[in-house]
């Protein structure tokens, strides 16, 4: 699988795979987030935020924040912010590491309930397992995380293809009635701009990922591939649900719910499975967000980051993740990633659409051939 190395991949999809990588576990792994989100709206009007809001300022804000990093080489969340928010970075810095707790809550309480329902054996197994995974990958570093999210996200769309397959089999006449009740309450479009608005405060955490763009149209193909990238297997797995409807709506797990209504206890296991690794592809991407900030900091100091520190960090996260993840996944995700989603729109959305928009354009004038920098 040679294509992985090539320029076009790396530039194009890579940064798209790492943020649905990075995106999944808080934003739809469960389900849980898609019913709060979007299906609590009625299911058709659901879907129509999803492909629209949703999708449309995930492709825009990735767009312009790939187009911002390349600009002012800023590969870490800390550079990244210093230069959008001047002394206010440290604002991005206490969101993101609130809904890193948050993420890290969900994922470990995830991983423990797949396990548990899997084996029967104690959550605290699949938590561990989950730690241990997170913590290999991070030992190996960029190139590791790289391949290893890139290979496993031809996996998980493979599967996540499968699973809308198996509920058109066998469910379509549920998703058909569900859809078209055509419900629209309201909020339901604000909801699609909210939903976006906290999983972009993951973006500054891939950053390290944008690094071999070199021009501005590789940036804005490269922002929109990943919003395209990242809703894409949340619409499947949304129209899957779609065939539990109503009933789902109060369900901790919605996948589990739906893949049990379908009786396919083979294909059951194999998605949990594959939902354990992205799991781990999760915590590994947020975790390395906070790695990759620390490592900078030591740079510009000329020096480099002891790799025990960056394991106690590691080992230190996921922890608190598993602790957190006791409070339990309905209340995280609803009161949690509620709360957050304003953070992220006031300190990141708002300055990247309107000064982070002029300093792109500033900078560019500055390039053009007979303009002085003052």
């Amino acid at each position: 699988m040679n294509f992985v190395k090539s320029g076009w991949f790396r530039k194009y999809l890579v940064p798209g795979i790492i943020f649905q990588s990075v995106l999944i576990a808080g934003g739809y792994g469960t389900g849980r987030e898609l019913v709060e989100f979007f299906m609590n709206f009625g299911a058709l009007g659901g879907l129509v935020a999803m492909v629209t809001s949703a999708f449309l300022t995930l492709a825009v804000v990735c767009a312009v924040s790939f187009e911002f990093a390349r600009v002012f080489k800023a590969y870490d969340y800390r550079t990244f912010f210093k230069h959008l928010l001047g002394p206010g970075w440290v604002l991005y810095e206490i969101c993101y590491l609130v809904l890193l707790l948050l993420v890290l809550g969900v994922v470990a309480a995830t991983s423990g309930a797949i396990l548990n329902s899997l084996f029967g054996i104690n959550a605290w197994f699949g938590i561990v397992a989950m730690m241990a995974g997170v913590g290999a990958l991070i030992f190996y570093g960029n190139e590791a995380i790289t391949r290893a999210l890139s290979y496993w996200s031809f996996v998980l769309y493979a599967v996540y293809a499968v699973f809308m397959i198996l509920a058109l089999v066998n469910v379509s006449g549920d998703i058909v009635s569900a859809l078209s009740m055509s419900e629209f309450k309201p909020g339901y479009f604000v909801s699609g701009f909210k939903y976006a608005w906290y999983n972009l405060g993951v973006i500054p955490a891939l950053l390290f990922s944008v690094r071999e763009i070199e021009t501005r149209k590789e940036a804005i193909g490269s922002g929109i591939l990943a919003g395209l990238i990242g809703i894409v297997p949340a619409v499947l797995l949304y129209i899957a649900m779609c065939g539990g409807y109503p009933d789902i709506l109060p369900t901790e797990l919605p996948t589990n719910f739906i893949l049990a209504k379908m009786g396919i206890l083979g294909f059951q296991v194999v998605f949990q499975i594959v939902l354990f690794g992205t799991l781990i592809e999760t915590g590994t991407g947020f975790i390395y967000g906070v790695t990759e900030r620390i490592s900078a900091m030591y740079k510009d100091k000329g020096g480099q980051m002891p790799k025990q520190l960056e394991q106690f960090i590691t080992i230190g996260l996921l922890i608190l993740g598993a602790i957190i993840a006791q409070y339990g996944l309905i209340g995280l995700i609803a009161q949690g990633y509620g709360t957050i989603t304003w953070g992220f729109f006031i300190i990141f959305v708002i300055p990247l659409l309107t000064y982070g928009v002029y300093l792109i354009a500033q900078h560019g004038q500055k390039d053009k051939p007979g303009v002085k920098e003052k």
